[in-house]
């Protein structure tokens, strides 16, 4: 922190600038205020800032989060969502002790576009009511949009919309042109300072509610803790991913950072343990203010945290006229905030790349959007290992080799060449190739021997392994002599294990190199003629 404090300083408080609208958006959109979006920034944002791994990562209320938190909200209260970040902080320092951070590496990139594209798309449905100047109730956010829109074209209320507009077009306008510039906070305050100077309908554009009161759990019933397991899960593996892709971003768009995965995500876990007890929501690292940080010259966690300082002094200080902003202000700063998080040329390019990536991608923004979270990583992750495990399958494959029946008869060359076949299996043996193996070894027609090279095999499972048990079967019950040469020490006891070797004639059809297994062969034939 002492290296270039200055430049620090700056880059913080231009961090709590863009962080300020954001927080108080989430805040609102969690469905418990402003002011918990505010105390989430400050709590959060110090802590993951002193505790974690990144040098440079921004935490606070974010986007994503909000999506899972508003379901918690409407089945158990506000006060269950405390309870939730408590449980999530648990979870994410016993994933940080376990040394689970180094796993995540794994998440392929179109399962985190497909749900970061589904969270861009839950955000702006939330946004259409307030944007709009209509109250509606109900769970699912499509349908509160759907129903919001009847509503407005029923009884047009122009003053929220302009309000949203003017706040949206000014942040997508600046990123056009002017990237650098945190326009977000000055769009908000001429958009307050418009509403009042007007005197515009109250009503429809509706205000933040005034005030940070303390956190308080009278709507929880502490015997519902074990119904909240489950969205803390949700909740922690959320954290977990978003904070460490952010923490991945962070590191490319610098020069010698390299986050520690684990400390992050204990950095996350004290976090959300503290944030609560203030009365803050869940919170995670977030990639806009983190490369906001980053563009603007930070240069260790100094920046983070004067952030966070930051937003506590205006926390302390303007508190009374958070109370003036409208909602449809925030709601244009939210509807910007999904443009950019949706990146065109990265959606077009995974689209184009491979139908697998594509398949993964539209599967898991389809999840995320009709399920949640949660389920759609899953979807995306098990479709994307289906489509690897396919195109591990293809690359592996069967070859018939020539025999090398050199210095031998042409005789002795015509008796090979008709009854003895050698067959190289290349690549995994496992169960997404392994049937495939014995359907082609089925059809083996007019041979007497069949030498099974074993040697290029990469990987070999119970499943591959069985299967060739059978193929072994099969062959000898039908006449045919199966030999085995080139098995590894690491496969011999998976086929020891389960008895691969008691299908064949005889123990000693087991070689180490397939020239022996060759001559055996031969052997064999000169003594059982036709």
């Amino acid at each position: 922190m002492k290296r270039d404090p200055k430049r620090d300083v700056i880059a913080g408080l231009t961090v709590a600038v863009v962080a300020l609208p954001l927080a108080l958006a989430f805040g609102v959109a969690s469905g418990l205020g402003a002011g918990a979006g505010l105390v989430t920034a400050v709590v959060a944002g110090l802590l993951a800032a002193l505790f974690g791994g990144s040098n440079l990562q921004v935490s606070g209320p974010t986007g994503a989060m909000t999506v899972v938190l508003l379901p918690i909200v409407a089945q158990f209260g506000t006060g269950a969502v405390l309870v939730v970040g408590l449980i999530a902080g648990v979870f994410l320092i016993a994933l940080a002790a376990i040394g689970v951070g180094r796993w995540m590496q794994y998440v392929p990139l179109p399962v985190v576009e497909g749900f970061t594209l589904g969270i861009a798309v839950i955000i702006g449905l939330q946004q259409v009511p307030a944007a709009l100047g209509v109250t509606v109730e109900g769970e699912k956010v499509l349908g509160r949009a759907v129903e919001a829109i009847r509503l407005w074209f029923a009884d047009p209320q122009w003053a929220p919309v302009l309000v949203a507009g003017f706040v949206a077009a000014s942040m997508l306008l600046a990123i056009r042109f002017r990237p650098g510039l945190p326009v977000s906070l000055p769009a908000v305050v001429v958009a307050t300072l418009a509403v009042s100077y007007f005197a515009l309908n109250a009503e429809t554009i509706g205000t933040i509610p005034t005030g940070f009161p303390a956190p308080a759990l009278p709507d929880f019933e502490w015997s519902q803790v074990s119904a909240l397991i489950v969205p803390a899960l949700a909740v922690a593996a959320l954290a977990a991913l978003e904070s460490l892709l952010s923490a991945t971003v962070a590191d490319g768009m610098s020069v010698g950072e390299r986050h520690d995965s684990d400390r992050e995500l204990f950095g996350q876990g004290v976090a959300n343990l503290v944030g609560p007890i203030f009365g803050g929501v869940p919170a995670t690292a977030a990639i806009a203010r983190t490369a906001v940080n980053v563009r603007s010259g930070a240069r260790s966690r100094l920046a983070s945290s004067t952030h966070a300082v930051a937003l506590l002094v205006v926390m302390l200080v303007a508190a009374p006229w958070v109370g003036h902003i409208p909602l449809a202000a925030l709601a244009g700063v939210l509807i910007a905030t999904v443009v950019q998080m949706v990146e065109v040329s990265n959606l077009r390019a995974l689209m184009r790349a491979t139908r697998g990536d594509a398949l993964v991608l539209v599967a898991t923004a389809v999840a995320t959007v009709v399920f949640d979270l949660v389920t759609a990583v899953i979807v995306g992750l098990v479709v994307a290992g289906l489509y690897a495990l396919q195109q591990v399958s293809r690359s592996a494959h069967m070859d018939a080799v020539p025999l090398d029946t050199s210095d031998h008869s042409d005789a002795e060359r015509a008796l090979l060449d008709e009854h003895v076949v050698a067959y190289r299996l290349d690549g995994p043996l496992f169960f997404g190739a392994a049937h495939r193996f014995l359907l082609e070894l089925s059809e083996v027609g007019d041979v007497r021997v069949v030498i099974l090279r074993l040697g290029r095999v990469q990987t070999l499972d119970a499943t591959g392994a069985t299967v060739l048990g059978q193929t072994i079967r099969d062959l000898e019950g039908r006449g045919i002599t199966v030999l085995l040469s080139g098995i590894r020490d690491d496969h011999d006891t998976v086929f020891s294990t389960l008895g691969v070797y008691e299908h064949l004639a005889h123990a000693a059809h087991v070689f180490p190199t397939t020239p022996e297994a060759i001559e055996h062969a031969r052997r064999h034939l000169a003594r059982t003629p036709h």
